[in-house]
Formats: structure tokens, C-alpha cells, sequence
């Protein structure tokens, strides 16, 4: 196996064995083949430098490239933003790791000679972000090849799969030219992608949020710290900003909101559909720290009349969030909050059983004007996994969920 490393300062030469440049960098086409080496850069001190194409190379070893071709077929290099170069874009660069879940430092690539009819082509294999590649980068042109490759097979090896790979590219320009996806990052847990922001710049974080989709995005920022939320969102371009806080829950979208500056919060809210706007403002009148600031509108409450069947029915044709549904709310004929059941219950309820035969007690609510203090005691006490916010004729208005609660107490 070669390494970049292996390759960069080295020398190569033509068909005839005359010397034509030094190997000053290795780039890929990922929009032609993701991990072949396309072009090899051959600097040629005072001279234009040279290209050689993937085509052109019969023989690799360490320190060596021959070609199969004379210098004169080689054409003069001309910079192309289309192309991922080693030493510029990968090596000493931050990647994320998207099977380990983390952002890492890439010290070496790894390379396979692919042999294709009397040429040889460079793959890249994985990338190397542990000891074993900065040893190599720290003793390259110091010690002797034999005693690097010696000291290095006794060092713990930590390595990525090329597949795995996923390049952090700020300029959105270049992002489309290099075809950089970020589809990886989207099939991972929000937790997962937040921790993995968290190390980032904040160019870089601005770049994976304006490359994911709308809801990937809203997941991921809802769970940041609210101050990095906050210092992202302001950033966006309204439409942009708005489009991602529609896909939050209200209570969220508020607390982003309720952080930025007077002028981008109304351009926000400008930009939001109606409905969404509204709620958004509906919940801005509340104090932060109340019941009525952590409360989520986007709740289920239904006739205390109501069978399980009918329930479940009008559940499925709703646009329900189900990985967070555990409790429905339900009201009596005044549309007053009169208990809350419990989704297991439901499952075990025969079809026509009422839901005011499910519901559990006591009856527990809040006002919106409670103060966190009186929630977390109500949390804690019965151990609930929602708590309906009421107004003063009793309605229910929202509801509480136990991750509002858990976010709460670990940002005091």
C-alpha cells in the first residue's frame, strides 16, 4: 500500500527516463471517478508547472512516478476548482467521520495501485487520522523509508474508510463542484450531527446547515447549544432561516427567535406562512422561563366522548410527529382540559372503549404563567412525560413534553 505522503515530493519521469518534475500535489475529479487520482501536479522550479493525467502513469513507488508518455505530450496545469487536491484540501484538514459520528484531522491518505491495461491508477482506500500517519508526515525526508515503515507497523492504526468520508467545504460554489453531499450526515441522529457541529467552525457549521434539507437542519439545531442555534440562523438568509424554523416546534422556533436581533426576527417572521408566524408570536408574549415559554401549541387533544377507535383513526390522518406522541389530551363538551391518556393505554383499550374511561390521574395542568420551577416539581413528582398548559377558563392551550424539561434544567 502507498501512502500520499509516499508520493508528494517526489520525482517523476518520462517514457525515455528523463526527469520532468517534482510530485507537489495529487488531485481527484470527483464529479468523473470519486477516488481515482486524475492529475498528478509536477513542479518545475522557475518553469510552468505540468499535468499528468491518471492515464500516463505506468509505474509508482515511493518517492517515484514513471510515465509512459515524453515531457512534450504533458499539457501546462491550469487551476480547476473541480478538483479535490490532497495536500491543499485533505491533508492537516478537518473531515467528519460520519461511521464514527466525529470530526478528525486527516494525517496521510492511503492509496491502492489499480493496474488497467499498461497504466497504473492510484485509489484512494481510506484515510488515515491516527498516530501512524503522523508519524510518517513528521519523519517523511528525515528517517529512512525502512525505519518509518518499521516504527509505524508497531503504532495503533486509526483509519477511515474513503466511503465514510464526508469533506467540509464552506465556499457553497466549490461545494457544487466538488459534489460534495452531505446525505451521510442526514441518516444520522440529530443528537449525532449537533456533537459533530459542535467542533466545527462556525464557516463550517454554516456550511452543513445550508446544504442539509430543511428538517435535518431544524432537527440538528434543535438540539445546539441555543447560543450556536441563535449565531447560525441570524446568518441565513431569511427564506432560508424561516424555512428551517417552520420545521421546528413552535416552542422552539420562539426561543430562536426571541434570541436574535429585532431587525432579522421581524424578516424571519416575514417570511414564515401565517399560521406559523402566528404561533410563533402567540408564544413570544410568554416569559422565557414559564410554563407558557416552554410549552409546545402543536399538541393532540380530543373529546373526552370519543372512542379508541375513532382516536387512533383521526390519529393516522393527521401530520403527527409519532416518535414524540405519548399522551392525548382531552376536553369535555365546554372545551375545558379534563384529562390526559397515556398512548400505551390506548393499545390495550378495546375498540369502542371512551377515552374519559382511560385517562389517568390526577388532573394535572399549569398556567401558562407558572413559573420552570413549579414544572419541574410537577415533572418530578409524577414522573409525566407531558403536562397540559391551560388558560384562565381552563382550555388547554399547549402542552409540555419531558425533553422541554430535561433541555430546560441542563442549560441553567
Amino acid at each position: 500500500m502507498l501512502h500520499a505522503t509516499d508520493l508528494l515530493g517526489g520525482e517523476a519521469y518520462d517514457s525515455n527516463g528523463h526527469f520532468v518534475g517534482q510530485i507537489t500535489e495529487l488531485f481527484i475529479e470527483p464529479a468523473d471517478q470519486p477516488n481515482r487520482v486524475a492529475r498528478v501536479l509536477l513542479g518545475r522550479g522557475k518553469f510552468l508547472p505540468l499535468i499528468a493525467r491518471y492515464d500516463h502513469i505506468a509505474f509508482v513507488a515511493p518517492g517515484v512516478i514513471r510515465l509512459n508518455v515524453e515531457e512534450k505530450d504533458l499539457e501546462h496545469y491550469h487551476p480547476n476548482e473541480a478538483w479535490l487536491a490532497m495536500r491543499k484540501d485533505l491533508l492537516d484538514q478537518q473531515i467528519i467521520d460520519t461511521s464514527g459520528r466525529k470530526v478528525v484531522r486527516v494525517n496521510d491518505i492511503d492509496l491502492a495501485e489499480q493496474r488497467v491495461i499498461g497504466t497504473v491508477e492510484l485509489r484512494v482506500t481510506q484515510v488515515d487520522v491516527g498516530l501512524t500517519g503522523a508519524a510518517r508526515r513528521l519523519l517523511h525526508g528525515v528517517a529512512s523509508p525502512g525505519f518509518v515503515r518499521g516504527l509505524t507497523t508497531k503504532l495503533p492504526t486509526r483509519v477511515i474508510p474513503w466511503e465514510f468520508v464526508n469533506l467540509i467545504e464552506p465556499d457553497p460554489l466549490r461545494r457544487v463542484k466538488l459534489r460534495i453531499t452531505h446525505q451521510k450526515l442526514e441518516s444520522m441522529h440529530p443528537a449525532d450531527l449537533a456533537d459533530i457541529m459542535e467542533d466545527l467552525s462556525p464557516h463550517e457549521r454554516q456550511s452543513i446547515i445550508a446544504s442539509l434539507d430543511e428538517e435535518t437542519a431544524a432537527e440538528a439545531l434543535a438540539e445546539l447549544d441555543k447560543r450556536l442555534t441563535t449565531q447560525i440562523v441570524e446568518t441565513l438568509a431569511p427564506q432560508k432561516a424561516a424555512d428551517i424554523l417552520e420545521e421546528m416546534d413552535p416552542d422552539q422556533a420562539a426561543d430562536v427567535i426571541a434570541d436574535m436581533t429585532a431587525e432579522k426576527s421581524r424578516e424571519v417572521l416575514r417570511e414564515m406562512p401565517g399560521e406559523e408566524a402566528r404561533e410563533v408570536r402567540e408564544l413570544l408574549k410568554f416569559d422565557e422561563n414559564s410554563a407558557g415559554g416552554m410549552m409546545n401549541t402543536d399538541f393532540i387533544y380530543v373529546g373526552e366522548a370519543a372512542t379508541r377507535d375513532e382516536v387512533v383513526s383521526w390519529i393516522r390522518e393527521m401530520d403527527v410527529d409519532l416518535e414524540r406522541l405519548d399522551t392525548v389530551f382531552l376536553i369535555d363538551r365546554d372545551a375545558k382540559f379534563s384529562g390526559a391518556v397515556a398512548v400505551g393505554r390506548l393499545l390495550f383499550a378495546t375498540p369502542d372503549e371512551r377515552m374519559e374511561h382511560l385517562k389517568m390521574e390526577p388532573l394535572l395542568s399549569v398556567a401558562p404563567d407558572a413559573d420552570d420551577k413549579e414544572v419541574f416539581q410537577l415533572f418530578d413528582k409524577y414522573n409525566l412525560h407531558s403536562l397540559a398548559v391551560v388558560d384562565s377558563l381552563g382550555r388547554p392551550i399547549g402542552a409540555i413534553e419531558v425533553d422541554d424539561v430535561v433541555t430546560r434544567i441542563r442549560h441553567r
